[in-house]
């Protein structure tokens, strides 16, 4: 399953079902240029489990707010449609496997 970009549009739909990694980013972001390579290996690897989605903070703006995301990259870990567990910064492909298995 390929990663999906997603808008305030339709955040919620997409974060509703099953375990779903949200990735807020920016293109002017170097970390968040550093932890793209990073989710598409997960993706691939682990599609089974969880579903990958990303959100330009830039042009949404009012999801961004809703999570009280001020830094980026933010990964909020959904699960059914509830935040469960969120990671601020770069993090190393093992700790974000780590942090899907811990609630898949």
């Amino acid at each position: 399953m390929a990663i999906v970009h997603v808008t305030d549009q339709n955040f919620t739909k997409e974060t509703s079902e099953g375990l779903v990694l949200a990735d807020f980013w920016a293109p002017w972001c170097g970390p968040c240029k550093m932890i793209a390579p990073v989710l598409e290996e997960i993706d691939g690897e682990m599609e089974d489990k969880v579903s990958i989605v990303k959100l330009d903070v830039d042009e949404n703006q009012e999801t961004a707010g809703k999570y009280g995301v001020m830094s980026i990259p933010t990964l909020l870990l959904f699960k059914d449609g509830n935040v469960v567990d969120q990671v601020v910064g770069f993090q190393p492909k093992e700790a974000l496997v780590e942090l899907v298995n811990k609630h898949a």
